[in-house]
């Protein structure tokens, strides 16, 4: 049976299983529709084999036997999911009984046990006891695990992003000759170049993934939804290394699901928006939560005209018309983040600029704000940054001069003339006295949005 948790009272379980496969980033390809309360379409994900899987395999057996020994302690009072290691002193014991395939490619005999049928309802889930398993060596399928609630998945499909265009400079270390199994494993060598590629050819792995999230899928796999998970696997893949490394998932949202809020605004139309509370971000989409989980992610949201799609985002988003009728908006990040600071809210919200009267100090214009000498000293001569490697905007020393950063406010119809009036004067104000308080903002732009006041969470990141 699956833990039962009172999210008001217990923390969330982590279910994804980090030390295996690492999530690197995400593409969200989604539409929003305000009739069903439903926010649909697919997510692909890219991974590296985690740390511990590594670690394993260049160690050897007596490494993995003590960590699968001291994972089971850790988990011992919640499910627990570890996945196979390909090597004879480590299986796991995971029931297989109740994954769903969606389509009619798998052969029906790849699983005595498996269900093929698509099914939302959750699955049992193997207890602690099941986690090390020193028998019955070397014929279970690697599981793959990840974070979500509330949501309807309707398939899981490898990606070949072998068949992208321009993509064989990411292939040419390697050596394959194009039969199955080495084809596979040029994929996963195309996505390890792509995920690891340095911080300043950014611009160009985020090419690469829009590219390879729209290449054709190459398989269905097997998956089936829990309480708390999504449980995924490829009959006859015992290994990490050898589970694709880029997947795409369809799904759908539920009305119900507890984190996007469904709403009007105080002009009453409709809109929705994330909570961030209580169970993240995992009823809008299949994530990894774990802390080691930082990614980056892009994300296309289509919505009807009239509506504005705001999103953490680096870039301040344009919509494009699709058809009639239709919009699109597109949003990416490069710095890596835990998965449930991704923030969106889509609504009928309306940007407020200055019109009937202009503000008497620099800080309009967002850049220009004059520091006293001895701050702007420090501020040049700062050491640079000791986070993980990405494409920091604090490589450029104007950045650490920026009290405030560029930003848009965005509110509902009936308050523009209140925001107009009061708060485009307040907000420069408020950034310059945060900046004082903790220096320099780490994101190059933000959005203030006016949400309505059933809004029960903190603000949106």
């Amino acid at each position: 049976m699956e833990t039962q948790l009172d999210p008001m009272k217990d923390d969330l379980p982590l279910m994804a299983n980090t030390s295996y496969m690492l999530l690197k980033h995400y593409v969200l390809d989604l539409d929003v529709d305000f009739k069903s309360k439903v926010i649909e379409g697919s997510i692909v994900l890219f991974f590296e084999t985690g740390s511990q899987y590594r670690k394993t395999i260049s160690a050897g057996k007596e490494c993995c036997q003590s960590q699968f020994d001291e994972t089971c302690k850790m988990r011992a009072s919640e499910p627990c999911h570890i996945p196979m290691i390909n090597v004879s002193t480590c299986s796991s014991k995971i029931e297989c009984n109740d994954f769903a395939v969606s389509g009619k490619d798998e052969e029906a005999t790849s699983d005595e046990n498996s269900n093929h049928s698509n099914n939302e309802q959750a699955s049992g889930i193997s207890s602690s006891k099941d986690c090390c398993d020193t028998e019955d060596h070397g014929n279970k399928d690697f599981l793959l695990v990840l974070d979500c609630c509330d949501l309807s998945v309707l398939k899981v499909e490898e990606v070949d992003v072998a068949a992208v265009s321009g993509i064989e400079k990411f292939t040419r270390s390697a050596k394959l000759t194009g039969v199955s199994k080495e084809l596979e494993n040029l994929r996963n060598r195309i996505v390890l170049e792509l995920v690891t590629l340095p911080a300043d050819r950014w611009k160009e792995q985020l090419y690469y993934f829009t590219h390879c999230s729209q290449a054709p899928g190459c398989g269905e796999l097997l998956f089936s939804t829990g309480t708390w998970s999504l449980e995924i696997r490829k009959s006859g893949i015992q290994s990490p290394a050898d589970f694709p490394h880029a997947i795409r998932i369809w799904y759908k949202t539920k009305p119900e699901g507890r984190s996007v809020t469904w709403t009007t605004d105080q002009s009453g139309r409709p809109c929705v928006y994330t909570m961030g509370s209580p169970i993240n971000n995992r009823a809008l989409f299949p994530c990894q939560e774990p802390p080691i989980a930082l990614s980056t992610w892009q994300a296309s949201v289509r919505t009807a005209a009239g509506f504005v799609v705001l999103m953490s985002g680096e870039n301040s988003a344009e919509p494009v018309q699709l058809q009639e009728g239709i919009l699109s908006w597109y949003y990416y990040v490069s710095m890596p983040m835990p998965a449930s600071t991704f923030t969106i809210a889509v609504g009928c919200w309306q940007e407020v600029k200055q019109q009937s009267f202009k503000q008497k100090t620099a800080i309009g214009t967002n850049t220009e704000f004059s520091l006293p000498s001895s701050q702007t000293d420090l501020r040049w001569h700062e050491e640079i940054c000791g986070h993980m490697e990405y494409p920091c905007r604090f490589q450029n020393p104007a950045a650490r001069l920026q009290a405030v950063i560029p930003y848009r406010v965005f509110a509902p119809w009936c308050l523009m003339e209140n925001c107009e009036e009061y708060l485009l004067q307040l907000v420069p104000q408020c950034l310059s006295a945060a900046y004082a308080t903790l220096g320099t903002h780490p994101f190059s732009r933000l959005d203030v949005l006016i949400v309505p006041s059933n809004f029960s969470s903190l603000g949106m990141a």
